[in-house]
């Protein structure tokens, strides 16, 4: 698999993305560089396989082998080790705590959620193996018959083959801010090693039973009783990504997989949509003063990020039903920003979402199916007739005001305002006249 475990709404939602999580049994993790470990005694046999599986997949993938690709086997406890590690280095208690907080605030964890201890557990029970771009070695799980892991290999050398010739490195330290252009990145990589999965697969049946044998015996306790947006999310890479890259394939075979690594895809929704990645249809870039002076002492700005389409679909599901409606209410998505503030002592969480639209009618769409949402998710929610009008819907809840404003093809959303708060001032400079 590759790697990826960010933080934030995008980063939050979409499960904080910057470690590249495995999350199917048949899918590895790519994770950074770690030292070898001692001599494993199934490394031996698994080295002599790397070379057959190598070559095979290579000759499916149509990518040259650049040269040799060492590997080895790892143990549970060496695997969570590495995951423990990686996570450590990639992810700051404050981004953790940030994106357990926006997760929170958005009702998609319950209020007990821990964030860090649930991201151990599900990877140490999901990852068989992993291909690490640092050092260009990739490992396997111990703990499973060579027979069943020959898909997981298959997977694991083709982001070794990528590695080679597009060069994996440049994707590990993506900008801070654009968590859904790096998820829809991460989609083309582990879609690309799943459609080649699939075809290494199907060219012998008895690949496709050692592999439901292998998916039939792994524990998904975990992943199982993780939270429905987390789930979706973790799989978005695989599922979406082997949907997408498989449009490229019949298009253009697998020279327009591999042109898709020069033109990258910007967004999520280019993945869910890849007729707008063939028009080039890039996201609109929407900027969000940091606004926390003006929600009063006390406030501090933790998180600043892009949820694109895929989260705003994850954010609407969790509450609003039937899904055709909100597919439909986050398929017009053109941009956004959002931010996350925290207040100190008290811990209170306020989120500011500026998001812009392909029309009117989608601004529309995405303000009503938000406004439904927004009442579901607060029981309490009371709705203010007094300062509500057709463009703008104000509640009162326990946990602040909530405010959706439309303008046009824009719509702005405030979560969690302290009381006595200007409204209209917010909302002035979060939407510029003629925006």
């Amino acid at each position: 698999m590759s790697k990826q475990i960010k933080t934030g709404a995008a980063r939050s939602v979409a499960l904080l993305f910057s470690l590249w999580l495995a999350c199917c049994a048949p899918i590895s993790a790519q994770v950074q560089s770690t030292p070898p470990p001692a001599v494993n005694p199934k490394s031996a046999t698994i080295a002599a396989a790397t070379d057959e599986v190598l070559r095979e997949t290579s000759e499916i993938r149509k990518l040259p082998v650049l040269h040799p690709v060492k590997s080895g086997a790892q143990s549970r406890a060496e695997i969570e080790g590495m995951l423990i590690k990686n996570l450590d280095e990639e992810s700051t208690p404050e981004e953790l705590h940030a994106s357990e907080l926006t997760l929170k605030k958005l009702g998609l964890v319950p209020a007990d959620f821990q964030l860090r201890p649930f991201i151990i557990k599900i990877l140490t029970e999901q990852v068989m193996g992993y291909y690490d771009p640092k050092t260009q070695i990739f490992y396997l799980a111990d703990w499973v018959s060579l027979d069943e892991q020959q898909p997981v290999m298959a997977h694991e050398l083709t982001h070794a083959l990528q590695d080679q010739h597009f060069n994996l490195n440049r994707f590990e330290h993506w900008p801070h801010g654009d968590s859904d252009a790096e998820l829809a990145v991460h989609a083309l990589v582990e879609g690309d090693a799943m459609l080649v999965m699939q075809f290494y697969v199907l060219r012998d049946p008895k690949r496709a039973l050692a592999m439901m044998k292998s998916m039939s015996s792994g524990s998904t306790e975990q992943i199982d009783k993780a939270p429905r947006a987390l789930k979706e999310s973790l799989l978005f890479p695989y599922e979406q990504g082997f949907a997408w890259v498989n449009k490229l394939y019949k298009r253009g075979g697998w020279a327009q997989v591999s042109q898709a690594f020069t033109e990258l895809p910007q967004s999520t929704e280019q993945v869910m949509h890849p007729d707008k990645y063939f028009a080039h249809e890039a996201p609109i870039k929407v900027s969000v003063p940091n606004i926390a002076s003006a929600l009063g002492a006390g406030w501090q700005r933790i998180d600043y990020d892009v949820n694109g389409e895929w989260n705003y679909y994850q954010i609407l599901a969790e509450y609003v039903q039937p899904t055709s409606e909100v597919e439909r209410a986050a398929a017009g998505w053109g941009g956004d920003r959002y931010a996350v503030y925290e207040h100190q002592p008290d811990g209170r969480v306020a989120i500011v979402q500026s998001t812009v639209w392909d029309t009117e009618q989608d601004a529309r769409e995405f303000f009503d199916a938000y406004a439904k949402r927004t009442e579901r998710r607060y029981k309490d929610a009371l709705l203010d007739a007094r300062m509500s009008t057709p463009t703008r819907s104000v509640w009162s809840t326990s946990e602040g005001a909530v405010v959706i404003e439309r303008q046009g093809a824009r719509v702005v959303i405030l979560e969690g305002l302290p009381e006595k708060v200007n409204v209209n001032g917010l909302l002035k400079a979060l939407l510029p006249a003629g925006s």
